[in-house]
């Protein structure tokens, strides 16, 4: 009985100390932070570092970003039919985390590719606290998404194709290749064959312009997966195709909130989020995995009512053939 009752007074206080806790989704979308998305500041990021992989043959290196092309084709022998996976992931990532591991692994055993993935980090870290860290971060979104499109163009320039580029993004990463692709095309005058945007960034941009966003037009077709639309996802629909997986696309089944109001409902977003990561991934080695379907609701879709509509497969065997909105189920592929 004593028991229960220190464990209740537990409860309570901590409910009292988190009552006024603004959990990393809402503080985002508060008054307290300010998005800013000038284009006119010129920031410097010349520390973003590119990673280059050729599983086939062993071989790795790394570069600044500023003459990475060029330092790409002058140390290796570029084999321009290949196809190239160029991930972009979102805040607070750096090469080190979990989901640049995801991406490695993933892509490891995957015939005729290379791979780059992006580190950001010097301008997108979690250092000076969530608020101030995030509003810097979206700063920089533009001037990152620039400097990619534009070692993209000059890889271009040394002769790889725009059919054989595969952009990849999760969150501000996603967002970034919006920009990105938007260079390219003014550099190169074609466009980047796909960009795959992976729960695109909400906070700072689902209520923006849409010039901000990543969207149809900025490569030849563009597709948007939403997990957590409305929280750290944005809620846009912009997109040459948008899939919404499982629960509307704002909350992923396993990700369940805690009994701690506020810092619970945090933890459920993050898990949303980064969920959208793995399930796409997985598609990578499991082509036939989620079947989708177009709808025009999230209701019409449980209810069957979706059942003769199109359907077309999600992820990384999307043919890329299919446009509007589409639904989606990973139930009982194992996948959290």
């Amino acid at each position: 009985m004593v028991y229960l009752l220190r464990l209740t007074i537990c409860v309570v206080l901590l409910t009292c100390v988190y009552a006024n806790f603004k959990p990393f989704r809402a503080a985002l979308y508060s008054s307290w932070i300010t998005c800013n998305h000038t284009k006119t500041l010129d920031l410097d990021v010349s520390q973003i570092q590119l990673f280059f992989y050729d599983f086939q043959n062993n071989f790795n290196l790394s570069s600044t970003i500023d003459g990475a092309a060029s330092n790409f084709a002058s140390v290796y022998n570029l084999d321009v039919t290949r196809r190239l996976i160029f991930f972009v992931p979102g805040y607070k990532s750096n090469i080190g985390r979990k989901t640049e591991e995801l991406i490695r692994q993933t892509f490891k055993d995957v015939p005729n590719i290379y791979l780059i993935i992006v580190d950001h980090s010097p301008y997108t870290s979690a250092k000076d606290g969530m608020i101030k860290s995030y509003e810097r971060s979206v700063e920089y979104v533009y001037y990152i998404g620039r400097a990619l499109g534009n070692f993209l163009a000059d890889l271009h320039s040394n002769g790889y194709p725009s059919k054989n580029i595969h952009c990849i993004g999760h969150s501000l990463g996603s967002q970034m290749l919006g920009y990105a692709g938007t260079t390219y095309q003014n550099r190169t005058t074609e466009s980047i064959w796909r960009i795959t945007a992976i729960d695109p960034a909400g906070p700072c941009f689902s209520n923006g312009f849409i010039e901000d966003h990543v969207r149809s037009g900025v490569a030849g077709y563009v597709e948007v997966y939403h997990c957590n639309a409305g929280g750290l996802g944005s809620t846009a629909v912009l997109a040459d195709i948008d899939f919404f997986m499982n629960r509307k696309g704002k909350n992923q089944p396993h990700c369940s909130g805690g009994i701690i109001p506020g810092l619970a409902e945090s933890d459920a977003a993050k898990c949303s989020h980064k969920a959208c990561i793995k399930y796409w991934a997985a598609t990578v080695h499991h082509p036939g995995w989620y079947l989708a379907w177009a709808c025009n609701s999230y209701e019409s879709f449980t209810r069957g009512s979706c059942a003769a509509n199109e359907v077309t497969i999600a992820g990384y065997s999307n043919p890329g053939n299919a446009t509007g909105v589409f639904y989606v189920s990973t139930d009982g592929y194992g996948v959290d």
